[in-house]
């Protein structure tokens, strides 16, 4: 039996400060997630592929945070911060396996986008209900069948130290405290990278697309603008947190801080699930229409 694992809290002062902020984090992720799958689900009109999509990363969110906020706010009220070395590959397993789904619905919702926009006459004969189906299905059974490999993988290793050097479980610290080579996973790990790095261009390539098509045809800007732009600043949101994490666990000055580098690692658990659904019910006027609506149909009956 494994060693329990250490997780390194830079956060040694503000405890319950720390604790309060996240807790209400949390609870707004919960509460602005689960409104708008809510609100998806009973609103009828809504039963379209892009808000199909959208219930998808909504709910995506609520699994991510789930794996990373309960530990994280009980940790903050003890004074031991450890966690078995099962619970750390399924930490790992759960959180990857949020942030590479986070990449496949926003390409799904990409290509939707440039089906509606740039091929609207297509749109029906090809966004049929077995495609929508296959691409949710797609964007959620291929990250977790990348993770599951990876977490397998780690879990064969041999570890030499019980140190994470993060708030959470996440593979690279898995793998550095390996006594032995670790070739085939990083092998393995940088082709799921190249993997979502190739997500990631198929998503600019649309892009690409729909912002040429918007400035050739003037009467398609609006729709660009109140549908395209609310998935331009999830994805911006999602890439730079993800980007700083990947790149900075690998060549990150030794010098920063440990709970600067912590407060970083984090925010792709706290920013994209929090802002993503206040951005697109805030944009997407068909979407906050019927949230209201169902709001004043609640306090109907209630009265």
């Amino acid at each position: 039996m494994s060693n329990p694992l250490e997780l390194n809290f830079g956060f040694s002062k503000y405890r319950l400060t720390l604790f309060a902020l996240t807790l209400l984090c949390y609870i707004v992720i919960i509460f602005v997630n689960v409104a708008l799958i809510l609100t998806i689900i009973l609103e009828e009109k809504l039963h379209k592929p892009m808000y199909i999509f959208l219930c998808n990363l909504c709910f995506n969110s609520l699994y991510g945070t789930a794996a990373f906020h309960p530990k994280f706010l009980f940790d903050l009220l003890s004074n031991t911060h450890v966690i078995s070395y099962t619970g750390c590959l399924l930490q790992v397993f759960f959180i990857y396996s949020y942030a590479t789904t986070d990449f496949s619905i926003l390409a799904v919702m990409s290509y939707d986008r440039y089906l509606a926009i740039c091929r609207p006459l297509e749109y029906h004969s090809i966004m049929t209900k077995q495609r929508v189906a296959f691409l949710v299905c797609f964007s959620r059974l291929v990250p977790m069948i990348c993770q599951s490999v990876v977490v397998i993988m780690s879990s064969k290793l041999i570890l030499c130290g019980f140190q994470v050097e993060k708030l959470y479980c996440e593979n690279w610290s898995f793998i550095k405290l390996s006594c032995y080579s670790t070739t085939l996973n990083n092998i393995v790990g940088f082709f799921v990278i190249i993997l979502y790095c190739g997500h990631a261009l198929f998503i600019l390539c649309s892009y690409f697309q729909l912002v040429s098509f918007a400035l050739r045809y003037p009467e398609r800007r609006r729709k660009f603008l109140q549908t395209c732009m609310p998935h331009l600043i999830c994805l911006i949101n999602v890439i730079a947190t993800l980007l700083f994490d990947v790149m900075y666990a690998r060549y990150g000055s030794e010098s920063v801080p440990q709970s600067l580098k912590n407060f970083m690692a984090i925010q792709f658990l706290i920013i994209p699930p929090m802002l993503n659904p206040i951005i697109y019910g805030l944009n997407l006027t068909q979407v906050r229409n019927s949230f209201f609506r169902l709001c004043r149909y609640k306090k109907q009956v209630e009265g």
